[in-house]
């Protein structure tokens, strides 16, 4: 199906290996193909930064600025939506990102959500069932976001507000200064924790009603507890409550291991391959990719019934470790989900089934060739 909104312009100025770049865009996906080191993954970055959160890298944004180049960096869009266009574009300000919207300041980073969501699968990501559960707890948060654009504010004011409970426990200070934080904590670990709780819930239940699709394996999701030693609250409230209290309980142990033992920054995501009932870590490294790709489907999915919006899709490298029929079967599914998909690789050979359905441009060494 059709997009029903795409981006129609890109521009990058210093950004990464880019000195400047412009892209003029069709509703169709685009392949982008070159040498590795040549940008192509930049380019996505640069996309991927058209959403609350720091990209696909996770980069300080300090970090993205092209080398050797004194203008600040930026990347700028043009969406064209059911609505009309809309000119999105976010880049270094005086006191750090900023992010404007048709030509006038926005007043969050989420305000972009709006008019786009944004997901992405990078080689990073092929080991995600099977590494530390952080990189986990990050994937979902990330997933999180695209239907809740204020979760990565929330994560990030919390682990902040985390920070500061360390060095206070370290310091020794004042219980009443520890209170106010962890109070702070707990209102900011529940919402997390909900939002959580509510997405996956949501997600688990689109994939159950497409278990039997050939193309890519369903997996089934849940959340390690949250509390060890009590049953989890089913209100908000009482969420908050009972992290207070661990908190409280806590500071004694805490301050010996010099860090928060317990609370919504130690939940783990748990994955099953559906299909084998066996955990996602003890699959073989193609099973995995296989997962990752059919969850980020399924993802997108249901952003699109939830949010009205189907997210564009950064795939980097998605084809060079799938097999013919798999490839099919992505491309396939990339064009019912109805967005416009952005996808890198180094053999255009491995695009030829796309036709016409793609533009193509060559990236060499910071330069877009069509």
């Amino acid at each position: 199906m059709p997009p029903s909104r795409y981006i129609a312009r890109l521009r990058l100025t210093a950004f990464r290996n880019y000195t400047t770049a412009a892209l003029d865009l069709d509703p169709r996906h685009l392949v982008l193909t070159g040498p590795n080191g040549s940008g192509k993954t930049n380019l996505l970055e640069a996309l991927s930064l058209l959403a609350p959160g720091r990209g696909l890298r996770g980069a300080k944004f300090e970090t993205l600025q092209a080398h050797a180049v004194e203008q600040g960096w930026a990347v700028a869009a043009t969406i064209e939506t059911p609505e009309g266009a809309v000119d999105v574009g976010t880049g270094a300000g005086p006191q750090g990102r900023r992010v404007r919207i048709n030509g006038a300041n926005a007043r969050s980073v989420e305000s972009m959500s709006a008019y786009l969501r944004v997901l992405w699968l990078t080689p990073a990501m092929d080991g995600l069932f099977s590494g530390p559960a952080g990189d986990r707890r990050r994937f979902l948060d990330r997933l999180v976001t695209t239907l809740t654009p204020g979760h990565a504010a929330t994560v990030s004011d919390y682990e902040r507000a985390m920070r500061q409970r360390n060095r206070l426990l370290e310091e020794d200070a004042d219980p009443a200064w520890l209170k106010a934080l962890e109070q702070q904590m707990a209102e900011l670990g529940a919402g997390i924790h909900v939002n959580r709780v509510d997405s996956i819930a949501h997600l688990q239940a689109l994939i159950e009603q497409s278990l039997t699709d050939a193309g890519f394996p369903a997996a089934r999701l849940s959340l390690t507890p949250l509390f060890e030693d009590r049953d989890e609250p089913h209100s908000i409230a009482a969420l908050e409550e009972s992290l207070l209290a661990l908190w409280g309980d806590a500071r004694r142990l805490d301050r010996a291991a010099g860090r928060t033992i317990y609370g919504p920054h130690r939940v783990d995501l748990e994955v099953v391959h559906a299909q084998k009932g066996v955990p996602a870590a003890l699959g073989s490294t193609g099973e995995q990719k296989a997962l990752l790709i059919g969850l980020i489907l399924a993802h997108a999915r249901l952003v699109r019934q939830r949010a009205g919006i189907a997210p564009f899709m950064l795939l980097d490298e998605i084809a060079a470790h799938l097999d013919a029929s798999r490839r099919a079967a992505l491309f396939q599914a990339l064009d019912e989900l109805g967005s416009q998909c952005f996808l890198t690789g180094t053999d255009s050979v491995l695009f030829e089934a796309f036709g016409e359905r793609a533009q193509r441009i060559g990236v060499r060494e910071g330069r877009l060739f069509t």
